[in-house]
């Protein structure tokens, strides 16, 4: 039984069921290992997502082995290039094997950022890749990784959505509601527009995608995936007690085989994908899928 799949056929369940499943941006394999075995051990489906700049530092052949993991687990599994901004970045997250990816043209015109989406959108399909699109821009904390993100957040104005997703094509559509990227500073409080989505929510019958889920109120996010996100992404509060951990380890000195340091530092980091499972009401959803029917890559 194939459990890799593409964004469509993972997040349907999520879409007719109203929960979330959480994207966990993955460069190692330790944090690999850590969202499948958290996913499996709680019958979770999950989204295996890498950014460009963390393709770079891990190499396409790092792809490769997340393919193989994902074609063995016993439980959902999507790879899914997180803020790709270009074709060619499209076309080798392709020739790499992911199944899903995102172009984000959000920082350009309206009309720009639907033709570029469209074109992806027709040549991703014909190889049953899903893409993601984002309309509206995201805020960003830091600037760690090259996201088309600002300080600024520009909100998804609902009637531009419903005409964005006609016109494209798109699969998932990530939208601005309030979050930003990375983890906040002090004295940052965000706060989710949960109206102003679930006014995209009525004109859009795709799956809906928040960015920057980390460090908002639980409450809020668990909200949101109640009326009409369908996918989370989540780093920071995954990376954040992973390295933490790595940091309380290595205070020994004479610790310096792998097998020492990180199985601690990989539960640490399950414990919050577990409470992220929870939140977002995707603990132990496998049991919704129809595997007879899917559509495996």
């Amino acid at each position: 039984m194939l459990m890799l799949l593409n964004m469509s056929s993972l997040l349907k369940a999520a879409n007719e069921n109203n929960f979330a499943i959480p994207a966990f941006n993955t460069p190692t394999q330790m944090i690999l290992r850590g969202a499948i075995e958290a996913a499996e051990e709680t019958g979770t489906p999950v989204i295996i997502e890498v950014h460009p700049d963390e393709l770079e530092f891990a190499r396409s052949s790092f792809i490769t082995m997340l393919v193989e993991e994902a074609r063995k687990s016993t439980v959902p599994v999507c790879i899914h290039m997180d803020h790709g901004s270009t074709l060619s970045q499209i076309m080798t997250a392709i020739q790499c094997g992911y199944t899903s990816v995102m172009i984000d043209a959000s920082s350009k015109p309206f009309d720009e950022n639907v033709a570029i989406c469209r074109e992806v959108v027709r040549l991703a399909h014909m190889v049953n890749v899903s893409v993601e699109g984002e309309l509206g821009t995201i805020g960003t904390t830091s600037v760690s990784q090259d996201v088309t993100s600002t300080t600024e957040i520009h909100y998804t104005e609902p009637e531009e959505a419903a005409e964005f997703v006609e016109r494209t094509g798109v699969d998932t559509l990530a939208v601005a509601i309030g979050t930003c990227h990375g983890l906040y500073p002090k004295g940052m409080t965000p706060t989710l527009q949960l109206d102003r989505l679930r006014a995209i929510k009525k004109r859009l019958p795709i799956p809906l995608v928040l960015h920057g889920g980390s460090a908002n109120k639980d409450e809020e996010i668990a909200e949101a995936s109640r009326c009409g996100i369908n996918k989370i992404n989540i780093s920071s509060d995954i990376k954040d007690p992973f390295y933490q951990k790595c940091r309380e380890v290595l205070q020994d000195p004479y610790i310096r085989e792998p097998g020492e340091i990180y199985p601690p530092c990989i539960e640490v980091m399950k414990d919050v994908m577990r409470h992220k499972f929870d939140l977002l009401g995707c603990t132990g959803k496998a049991d919704l899928y129809d595997y007879s029917i899917l559509r495996p890559m």
